[in-house]
């Protein structure tokens, strides 16, 4: 008390409490000892935290109800990765505050806090005129192209061409003036670049010209409240209108349990379609034929659904799409083959007579022509 007289701080900070405690020797006593400081501060233009390891009992709340905030925070080990780092704030008296779990980190430079995002609090308005994916027939199995403000689901198995369709619509967007940003979770970007070069998207001049942000996400580093940051950096201060995650597999493994991930992706899919950003979701399925499953089920979030799937036509191994699901066009119901070479996607006619689609292992034994190998 006598320090504070002299120096007339706006802040001072009690580290720890514990101490005190040892120091009071019993209960009473340490009680009277923090009404006497809330006492003697409440007359000062001086902000006090108290710090507290809560090695006391954890029932005792009695602190609580002295304190005119309470923000607790929590270490969460896990068994493989960074440890995450949350905290709620239980008590602030006279302010209306977000509840919840917030995520936050250390490091250099201090503390950063992630609040939760709702959804509820964003919306822009935006233009609902579709636009095109840069592929005809892919446009006219989507019902037009892609609607702003939606999100469409790329499903189906490993290597089927999930991750080049999604590179293929995004480039459609840049030349038209758009910005977009890429979450790369399963491969390297130097992999993704060179792989989109061979096929005919050099995506080299649209990253130096800072229209595309591909950004590489560890799982095991990131935590969920981070990640819903730099999503919302990238639409509001990056101007991003095109919004890529590839893929949820690796991001549910980035989540403390599957109805985390359902909770806090349908407030990003709902935030991102309220901001009026096409958004493309990757979501690889076990297997490569057969009956295929993934890790979660977020078919119900999606408002467009393409799904993809491996066929058997004339002893070679095929590819085909569809549309299973739209909320904002009449789409087509047919499966049309399509294929990757130098020239970048392709997507042939409807073919009618498919056999085995629903069981997992459709092959063709129709007569319309087939798209030809490439050279």
């Amino acid at each position: 008390m006598k320090r504070v007289e002299e120096l007339r701080p706006s802040r001072v900070v009690f580290d720890s409490l514990s101490e005190m405690r040892l120091l009071a020797q019993n209960p009473l006593r340490y009680r009277r000892q923090i009404l006497t400081l809330k006492q003697f501060f409440a007359s000062r233009d001086c902000t006090v935290l108290m710090l507290d390891d809560r090695t006391s009992d954890p029932n005792d709340l009695q602190l609580h109800s002295i304190a005119h905030g309470v923000i607790s925070l929590e270490q969460v080990a896990r068994d493989f990765g960074a440890e995450r780092r949350r905290l709620r704030i239980v008590k602030m008296r006279g302010i209306k505050f977000r509840g919840g779990y917030h995520d936050f980190i250390l490091d250099r430079g201090g503390l950063t806090v992630f609040p939760r995002l709702v959804a509820a609090e964003h919306g822009v308005e935006f233009s609902p005129k579709a636009a095109s994916t840069g592929n005809l027939e892919l446009d006219d199995l989507l019902g037009g192209g892609l609607m702003p403000g939606t999100n469409t689901l790329l499903s189906g198995p490993s290597g089927v061409g999930k991750t080049t369709t999604a590179m293929f619509c995004i480039r459609a967007a840049l030349d038209r003036g758009g910005k977009a940003t890429y979450f790369l979770f399963d491969e390297g970007i130097k992999t993704l670049l060179v792989r989109s070069k061979a096929l005919g998207m050099d995506l080299t001049s649209y990253i130096e010209r800072g229209v595309l942000d591909i950004q590489q996400i560890d799982p095991a580093e990131l935590s969920p409240g981070e990640f819903t940051s730099r999503a919302r950096v990238a639409v509001e201060k990056s101007g991003s209108s095109f919004v890529c995650i590839d893929s949820l597999n690796a991001y549910l493994q980035a989540m403390p349990g599957e109805q985390f991930l359902l909770l806090q992706m349908h407030e990003l899919l709902n935030y991102l379609n309220q901001s009026g950003i096409t958004t493309m979701l990757i979501l690889g399925q076990h297997g490569l034929v057969g009956d295929m499953r993934s890790d979660v089920d977020l078919s119900y979030l999606s408002d467009t659904i393409l799904l993809f799937r491996f066929f058997e036509a004339k002893a070679e191994v095929r590819t085909a799409i569809s549309v299973v699901k739209s909320r904002t066009s009449s789409h087509e119901r047919s499966i049309r083959e399509f294929k990757l070479g130098p020239s970048g996607l392709e997507v042939g006619e409807a073919l009618r007579d498919f056999e085995g689609v629903l069981s997992g292992l459709p092959s063709y034994k129709g007569k319309t022509a087939l798209l030809e190998p490439s050279t």
